[in-house]
């Protein structure tokens, strides 16, 4: 695949199907709406199927969380899910250092080093959900299901809404 991203290569090496979406990063305002829900807006999708990839540091290790870009990642929920006393939130030159992605463009699939990921649930009341493909103004169709397997991941409550 000519100009695939980690991300995508790991999914093709996955045998999963996904769809790649490219729009201009640069046309839509996501310093003021945040890169989540600016592709969003571009892509046309309802805020609910797009969601953003966060890094959390929990006592153990760094871990995904995954939730939709019209929420916020509940901390404590995490924690709960993980089973763990408290999770904050990793800095983002950290998380580009743990992932191999810029931050805007951090997708769950192909990082450099497979962490533990949780999905929101309310992911698997949507039969495609949309993340970040790997960098900014790319996103990847995929089915949570999908995502749930080649990953590993849990899911869990952890959005709050904003």
């Amino acid at each position: 695949m000519k100009g695939a991203t980690p991300a995508m290569v790991m999914l093709e090496r996955s045998g999963i199907e996904f769809a790649v979406h490219a729009f201009d990063h640069d046309l839509v305002d996501a310093e003021e709406l945040g890169y989540g829900r600016a592709a969003a807006h571009a892509l046309g999708v309802d805020e609910s199927r797009v969601f953003k990839t966060l890094l959390a540091q929990s006592e153990k290790s760094a871990v995904v969380a995954i939730v939709p870009v019209s929420a916020q990642l509940s901390l404590k929920a995490l924690a709960i899910v993980l089973g763990v006393k408290r999770c904050e939130m990793v800095p983002a030159q950290d998380a580009q250092r743990i992932t191999g992605y810029v931050v805007g463009g951090i997708s769950p699939f192909g990082q450099k080093k497979k962490l533990f990921t949780v999905l929101d649930e309310s992911a698997s009341d949507l039969p495609t959900i949309f993340v970040s493909g790997g960098r900014r103004g790319l996103d990847i169709e995929v089915a949570p299901a999908d995502l749930i397997r080649v990953l590993d991941a849990k899911t869990g409550a952890l959005a709050v809404t904003e």
